[in-house]
């Protein structure tokens, strides 16, 4: 199981063949790399759920390689126009996972591709960037001028790049680590760079005019891709509000909120968690949560609420459909900007 949503096999991946499986949606969600926290927020699988099989075919009819097969209803695969409610449960074609075996932070990738062959899930994320918003890492690693911005500094409000960006970061590494673009090369594989770059971009390009059809700003995202006889195909969930980060008239509709919600309210557990990623990073421990002494505590019933509505609300925004019993998207966001 990943944090937030479970995986399912039903015909194992072979060095020939791919299999076939499905990811179940929960309503667990995860901030800052943690994992389950205290707290479920009711119908988010769903929405994430929906939203990634509405972004899946999108991506195929406009002529995107992906992984997905349809969605799941009473045993049944079906496309999403054919559910008769919001779904839980995707299903799509698996791909080898090798192990990774590593010595504290050191991951031997030639022995997952040498396992891997030609049939594989590249062992990257590759995200692209429209705005710089706050709270992103860019603004941590970088300098406005570094994207040929003209501020001396990163100002308080997000700011939008004239040109995406877009970068590589691990995948299966205990914690994400940044990746110039010869490492990432490395580590792809077979995968060609180039066309894991491509792709990103025309991704990046059909969520964010859906987006803009709902009235949304595509801020952020990633994807994360499978090879298979030579073909770079789009896996795992894209477009949704835990991938990617999405904004309505300034405010975010994204995980985003509950990641500045924590650090506002718990910030002695989010400093703890920067701490103990930096501590691993220095003794060169890879499981840096066994080093951190602070726990999340639960949210307010009221924030539950209005994290609840707010992907909801944005489900309905972005697919054009009322798939959900949530109030209008300017109402969410209202409650959100309470918060």
């Amino acid at each position: 199981m990943t944090s937030v949503k479970e995986f399912r096999i039903e015909e194992e991946a072979n060095a020939e063949e791919l299999g076939a499986g499905s990811f179940v949606f929960t309503d667990a969600y995860s901030v800052f790399d943690w994992g389950q926290m205290p707290d479920r927020i009711p119908d988010k699988g769903a929405s994430l759920c929906t939203m990634g099989a509405f972004n899946f075919e999108l991506l195929e009819s406009e002529g995107v390689p992906t992984h997905y097969r349809g969605v799941v209803e009473s045993g049944e695969v079906v496309p999403l126009e054919d559910a008769s409610s919001p779904p839980w449960e995707m299903a799509i074609d698996l791909t080898q996972v090798p192990d990774l075996p590593h010595e504290g932070r050191e991951y031997d990738y030639d022995s997952y591709h040498e396992a891997a062959g030609s049939n594989y899930l590249v062992p990257l994320e590759i995200v692209f960037r429209n705005r710089v918003p706050v709270g992103s890492s860019l603004r941590h690693r970088t300098e406005p001028a570094d994207h040929g911005l003209a501020f001396d500094e990163w100002p308080d409000e997000a700011v939008d790049l004239e040109e995406p960006i877009v970068e590589f970061t691990t995948k299966y590494e205990e914690s994400d680590r940044q990746l110039d673009r010869a490492e990432a090369d490395e580590i792809a594989g077979r995968a060609d760079i180039e066309e894991l770059e491509s792709l990103a971009r025309e991704v990046n390009r059909i969520v964010t005019e859906q987006a803009e059809s709902a009235g949304l700003t595509h801020e952020d995202g990633k994807i994360e891709c499978l090879y298979y006889d030579g073909e770079i195909r789009v896996g795992d969930v894209v477009g949704t509000f835990d991938e990617n980060r999405f904004s309505y008239e300034g405010t975010q509709l994204s995980k985003e909120v509950l990641r500045q919600y924590h650090k506002r309210t718990q910030p002695d557990w989010v400093q703890a968690v920067d701490e103990a990623k930096a501590e691993a990073k220095r003794t060169d421990v890879a499981d840096w949560k066994s080093l951190c002494d602070e726990k999340p505590e639960p949210l307010d019933e009221s924030v539950i609420e209005t994290a609840r509505d707010l992907y909801c609300a944005g489900a309905n925004a972005y697919t054009g459909r009322e798939l959900f019993d949530a109030p209008p998207l300017s109402s969410a966001i209202g409650a959100v900007r309470r918060l």
